[in-house]
C-alpha cells in the first residue's frame, strides 16, 4: 500500500464532497446516462450525483469526470457537482486543473465541504499551514465531522505541528473509531512526536501479526521523512 493511499487521506478518502457515501455498484456508462435521461427532480439529481461518487470512490475518476461533464450539462451550476469535480481532479494529482475549477466555487461559500476543498487544493500545492486554517474553518461549521479534524490533523503534521496533529487525529479517531485511514495518521503523528509507546498501543489493536508489522516499518518509514531536514521530506501529497 503506497503512502498516498495510508496517510494522504486528505485528498481522496477524506475528501468532503463525495467518496464516503454508501451506494449500490455503478454498473456504467448506460446507467448513469438512464439516471440523467430520467425526469429531472431531486431525486434523479442524488441519484445521478451518487453514482459518480461511487466510481471515484471505485477508483475511476476518469470515468467520473465524464459523468461530471453529463450532469453538468444537466445541471449546470450545482455546488456539489463542482466540489466531486475538484476532488477527482486532485485524485488524479491535477492540482493545476483543480485550483481553476475551485474558482468556479464563490469566495462567500463558507460551509465546511467548500472550506474543506479549498483546504484540499492547498494541501496539494504544499500550503500546508493555509490548509489548515481552512480545515479549521471547515470543522467550525461541521463540528461533528471526523475526515475534517482528520485532514487538518495531517496538515497540522506536515506543517510541523506534531502535538497539534495529535489532538485533532484523536478527535477524529473518537468521532470514527472504525476508520483505518485515521488510526494510521495518528499512529504516525504519535511517532513524530516521540509518543512512540502509545502508537504502539494504538496500532497492537491489529491482530494480524504481519500486517502489524508492515505498517509500523512504513510509519517508522514516514516518520524518518518528517524529521529529515527540508530538502528530503516528503513533497506534496
Amino acid at each position: 500500500m503506497t503512502d498516498r493511499r495510508l496517510y494522504c487521506a486528505v485528498l481522496a478518502a477524506l475528501s468532503l464532497g463525495g467518496g464516503s457515501l454508501v451506494s449500490p455498484p455503478l454498473a456504467g456508462r448506460a446507467m448513469a446516462a438512464e439516471a440523467l435521461g430520467a425526469e429531472a427532480s431531486g431525486s434523479t439529481r442524488q441519484l445521478y450525483l451518487v453514482l459518480i461518487q461511487q466510481a471515484r470512490k471505485d477508483g475511476r475518476q476518469r470515468a467520473a469526470l465524464a459523468f461530471l461533464d453529463d450532469f453538468d450539462r444537466q445541471y449546470p451550476g450545482d455546488r456539489e457537482s463542482r466540489i466531486l469535480r475538484i476532488n477527482c481532479l486532485l485524485d488524479l494529482g491535477q492540482t493545476d486543473q483543480a485550483a481553476a475549477a475551485l474558482a468556479q466555487i464563490p469566495a462567500s461559500d463558507r460551509s465546511a465541504e467548500a472550506q474543506a476543498v479549498r483546504g484540499h487544493v492547498l494541501a496539494a500545492q504544499g500550503s500546508w499551514q493555509a490548509a489548515a486554517e481552512q480545515y479549521r474553518a471547515a470543522l467550525r461549521a461541521s463540528p461533528a465531522d471526523p475526515l475534517a479534524s482528520n485532514a487538518l490533523g495531517y496538515a497540522l503534521l506536515r506543517g510541523g505541528e506534531a502535538a497539534q496533529a495529535v489532538e485533532a487525529l484523536k478527535a477524529a479517531r473518537d468521532l470514527a473509531p472504525g476508520n483505518e485511514v485515521v488510526r494510521n495518521n495518528l499512529a504516525l503523528a504519535l511517532t513524530v512526536a516521540g509518543r512512540r509507546g502509545e502508537a504502539d498501543a494504538l496500532l497492537a489493536t491489529l491482530r494480524d501479526a504481519s500486517a502489524r508489522a508492515a505498517l509500523h516499518a512504513q510509519i517508522d518509514e514516514q516518520a524518518a521523512l518528517f524529521a529529515a531536514p527540508p530538502a528530503t521530506a516528503l513533497r506534496g501529497n
